[in-house]
């Protein structure tokens, strides 16, 4: 497997290491621009600044493409799309596959706690990070209102005097020292309190979800690919 990798920061750096250290992988590209770049595969942990042209240079090509980057506009997912009508892309806000689990396990309790249970989602993450709130705390209260049958408000951080509503879900951002990754669902009842949370140690966990989701993507057809594919393809082996 050759594997293009676009964006040479810390996480490109460390996908990098850990495909050099796979028998199966070739690092065939390592840049911020791809200019004549050939591999089987992309993946990408950039900056949503330069998915534009990485979209361009990935349906050009015909190579197939993973995006990590998050933070990205409602403009850029259209072409996200448009892409993907070309070229098989996998789109993820979080390469663990601990936490793509979280999402299926909401998908599945959701449904029946929602009614009489409060919902918070807690996402802490290192002072250097950017976006607020992350990309997959953004995905669970997605998989939340997608799995509540009533409309559900999203409510940033508290202040003021003011009472809970019933079908509110809170969500909450913590940012300090070099904390990696830690994510958080309450779903608060009367007299207990059901939390399921993830909690990345390093981000090594992200280098290995995405070259497992690199082995998946190639020679899959075009269109928009999730980590939930990857676990419904190991299900039906």
């Amino acid at each position: 497997m050759e594997i293009i990798i676009h964006g040479t920061g810390a996480m490109g750096r460390l996908i990098k290491e850990t495909g050099e250290n796979h028998k199966d992988v070739k690092i065939t590209g390592f840049a911020d621009e791809l200019t004549a770049e050939t591999g089987d595969i992309i993946i990408d942990f950039s900056h949503y600044s330069r998915l534009e042209s990485l979209l361009d240079y990935s349906k050009n090509k015909s190579i197939p493409l993973i995006i990590a980057t998050t933070g990205y506009s409602d403009e850029i997912l259209k072409k996200i799309e448009e892409t993907a009508k070309k070229v098989p892309v996998l789109l993820s806000s979080n390469m663990s596959l601990g936490v793509n689990l979280l999402n299926d396990i909401l998908e599945r309790i959701v449904p029946v706690l929602y009614e009489n249970y409060d919902i918070e989602v807690i996402e802490k993450h290192h002072n250097k990070k950017i976006d607020s709130p992350s990309g997959t705390a953004k995905t669970l209260v997605e998989t939340i209102e997608k799995s509540c049958p009533e409309r559900m408000k999203e409510q940033y951080g508290r202040e003021g005097n003011r009472k809970r509503e019933k079908n509110e879900i809170g969500i909450h951002s913590f940012r300090g020292g070099t904390i990696v990754g830690e994510h958080s669902v309450l779903l608060c009842g009367e007299d207990e309190i059901i939390e399921i949370k993830h909690t990345a140690m390093s981000k090594k966990i992200f280098a290995v979800g995405a070259l497992k989701a690199a082995e998946f993507l190639i020679g899959k057809e075009a269109g928009i690919y999730t980590m939930k594919d990857i676990f419904e393809n190991q299900e039906e082996r």
